[in-house]
């Protein structure tokens, strides 16, 4: 067989201690093995994105922009590559078109490379603006499909092949130089992965490449699958932070597809190296945030409620606080239903969040009796289209005496957005006219501010 190396993206600085460890990993613990893994060969890393960018202001007192600065001086031979969420950024709700602008050209600036772009809704129209901003300067383009299901397995009316191929013809169209399937809930069983790349394959020029969570224990199976049937790239993380909700292993794919024609060429003696570091950093600065409610390294439940491991996680939170914990099994219960009243939304964020909160409502105050404002600009079509229709009486319910009208848009929620980068400008005066800084309060007006006055100490000067 011809040879064709597997490109192999390590997602251990992002999405491995998202999934694992609530993205609380410092850039300090990041730095001593920076060279190491710079080292080992990897196609990319993915170093930002996500809930970095919110995590890194709100609780770790972080610059974002820096950590991606500091990291590429010492990774300069590593395409890096964040996590964009469309029109949302890295936030949770669609943005003007000036804010994208700015927000990829800094990220540019700073060192990222790839962006892989995806939108909850899988409403194409949500990628414009961000992919033209990329490609205007210069960047590689991933458009990403997220990966859902109504079904067990793949197909069904909604989620079938036809579906995803559809959608990739489109995100090709409009200009990607790659594609991703990102399975965030770890739900893509093997031989659904090998029919839907090797389908895609055949309709496509681009690159494939699938992300997909070890939650329900399918990962690395489906992995070896889609290789198989011409995957081009995978997502693995460093052993420490693979598995449970993260990602497969690296080093065992390193060994299985050694001397076959996939073989990555990866160094897994640097990756073991890295490792050991990992594991010692773990207990002392990460093991806190850890779920630690099971001993079981798969979440079977996931096979049959479909719910990512995040989403679990805040809707545990949410039950605490209103000391409903109880009422998890009927919110397992209403998710489902709650989804298919919002037209399916795949659940991965913001609309994870938005699905979640709503059901929570439903089970403690009764259905639709508490609406969140979210969900009221959802079905105004804030967010964009979503794959199937909703349920028309919810919407009227939902956008009765709601501020921006009761008749829902159907145009791409950005042309209706005035532009926000001048008042940002505007309201950091005397505090930081940076374009970074700009950007961190547009994304987060409540939380950026007070990072920012932190960063500059802004409060204390007026104390004095």
């Amino acid at each position: 067989m011809e040879k064709k190396p597997v490109r192999v993206t390590d997602l251990t600085l992002r999405d491995g201690h998202q999934s694992l460890f609530a993205t609380r990993m410092k850039t300090e613990d990041m730095l001593p093995i920076a060279d190491m893994m710079d080292s080992i060969g990897f196609y990319s890393m993915e170093v930002w994105g996500g809930a970095t960018f919110d995590v890194m202001t709100r609780f770790l007192n972080e610059d974002p922009w820096e950590r991606v600065r500091l990291l590429k001086e010492r990774m300069p031979n590593t395409k890096f590559q964040m996590l964009l969420r469309g029109q949302n950024l890295v936030g949770y709700r669609n943005y003007a078109d000036d804010v994208v602008e700015a927000f990829v050209e800094k990220s540019c600036e700073v060192g990222i490379d790839i962006f892989r772009v995806f939108d909850a809704l899988n409403d194409e129209r949500n990628f414009i603006a961000a992919f033209r901003a990329i490609k205007k300067c210069g960047r590689h383009i991933q458009g990403a499909i997220s990966y859902s299901l109504t079904e067990k397995r793949l197909g069904g009316p909604i989620f079938n092949i036809d579906y995803y191929i559809s959608k990739a013809k489109k995100i090709e169209d409009m200009g990607a130089d790659s594609l991703c399937i990102k399975d965030m809930a770890g739900i893509i069983s093997p031989y659904d992965a090998y029919e839907l790349v090797s389908r895609l394959k055949e309709v496509l020029s681009i690159p494939v490449h699938l992300h997909t969570h070890y939650t329900s224990g399918m990962a690395s199976m489906s992995l070896l699958k889609a290789i198989e049937a011409g995957a081009d790239g995978i997502d693995t993380c460093l052993a420490p932070f693979a598995l449970r909700s993260s990602h497969s292993a690296g080093e065992p794919f390193v060994i299985a597809l050694k001397g076959t024609p996939y073989d990555p060429g990866l160094d897994i003696e640097k990756m073991s190296e890295a490792g050991k570091y990992l594991e010692e950093i773990i207990p002392v600065k990460l093991q806190s945030f850890a779920d630690g409610t099971r001993y079981s390294v798969i979440d079977t439940g996931v096979l049959m409620h479909q719910i990512p491991g995040g989403m679990i996680s805040n809707l545990v939170g949410q039950l605490k606080q209103a000391r409903a914990l109880h009422r998890l099994t009927e919110v397992y219960g209403e998710i489902p239903r709650t989804r298919q009243d919002m037209g399916f939304p795949p659940l991965v964020t913001p609309t994870s969040q938005i699905v979640g909160v709503q059901a929570v409502f439903n089970v403690i105050a009764g259905r639709y009796s508490m609406i969140s404002n979210e969900v009221k600009d959802y079905f105004f079509g804030l967010y964009g289209r979503p794959p199937a229709p909703v349920n028309e009486e919810i919407r009227a319910k939902a956008l009765k005496g709601y501020h921006n009208g009761t008749t829902p848009i159907d145009v791409r929620p950005g042309d209706i957005l005035e532009p926000e980068m001048q008042k940002a400008a505007e309201a950091l005066k005397g505090i930081s006219e940076d374009m970074g800084d700009i950007l961190t309060y547009a994304l987060y007006p409540m939380t950026g501010l007070e990072f920012l006055k932190k960063k500059y100490g802004v409060e204390e000067t007026k104390g004095k």
